[in-house]
């Protein structure tokens, strides 16, 4: 076998393993995704994110091909009592054995310039990136109606 050829085995093997490796330890619960209506720019997902896991990961990114840019937000109260969205470039730490919740007004995942309008019912297609457990790839389904804070479970941070 040429080399090129064992190599490509390799890292297919490699990827597959990584891959199989995040759907062990990182799980995803609870998601939704919305925006304020059919001219909407923007739009968040929810979620509560579990790591089985015996060492902590990082939610270190998101990709999707939903909007022109997506990252991970978070508000902040500013000494005014004004609410902030920010942009979290360091990502969000899950603990091991414990879950984190993306909720409304929490941390969340950002779309900004949506390359379409959010159609109640559909769903966004979403790659999680952790710091070790790698791309997590989640079908989020788009529920306009719904109003509460988040999901539910234990949290942590």
């Amino acid at each position: 076998m040429p080399f090129s050829s064992k190599f490509t085995a390799v890292l297919a093997a490699v990827t597959f393993a990584s891959v199989a490796m995040a759907q062990e330890t990182i799980s995803v619960e609870d998601a939704y995704a919305r925006s304020a209506g059919k001219a909407a720019k923007a739009g968040a997902a929810f979620m509560v994110i579990k790591n089985s896991g015996d060492a902590e990961d990082r939610l270190i990114g998101v990709q999707s091909d939903a909007a022109a840019r997506v990252e991970l937000h978070t508000h902040e109260i500013d000494a005014n009592g004004v609410a902030k969205m920010i942009h979290v470039e360091e990502g969000f730490v899950i603990s091991a054995g414990e879950s984190h919740m993306l909720k409304r007004g929490g941390d969340h995942v950002m779309f900004m310039g949506l390359a379409a309008p959010f159609e109640q019912g559909e769903t966004v297609p979403v790659t999680l990136i952790f710091e070790k457990a790698g791309e997590v790839v989640i079908e989020v389904p788009v529920d306009l109606e719904r109003h509460d804070t988040g999901g539910q479970g234990s949290h942590s941070n």
